[in-house]
């Protein structure tokens, strides 16, 4: 049976890593981890932050995800939001899901992000 998601898979195009690194570095505040060196020598990235892993691939002929997208609960979202913004990567609010506040972003090679955090219940 399934127990947890281990990580996400995004593609990028070949040498972008720098680029990566800096979005979910330093904008995003996560952790970069080494890659296992046989995966390594493929090139992409690795990040992390707890529990969430987002692992980076490179793909020729790369065409970044417009709709398909990992969604990413955090909290704080207005500081967070406001740190994305800081590092330059755009920052879209959308307030089509109930309980829930909600903003997408794009990584410097054009994949979408949803950033969300649950509205407190009603007291």
């Amino acid at each position: 049976m399934l127990a947890a998601v281990d990580h996400v898979q995004l593609a990028a195009p070949p040498g972008s890593e720098n680029r990566l690194r800096v979005y979910y570095v330093d904008a995003l505040g996560m952790t970069e981890t080494l890659k296992p060196p046989v995966l390594a020598a493929r090139g992409g990235c690795w990040f992390r932050a707890g529990s969430v892993q987002l692992h980076l691939g490179i793909e020729a002929g790369f065409r970044p995800a417009k709709k398909a997208h990992p969604g990413l609960r955090v909290t704080g979202i207005d500081a967070y939001a406001a740190r994305i913004t800081a590092a330059g990567a755009p920052v879209t609010w959308d307030d089509d899901l109930p309980g829930h506040r909600r903003f997408y972003s794009e990584d410097p090679v054009g994949n979408r992000l949803e950033f969300l955090e649950p509205l407190p219940a009603p007291s």
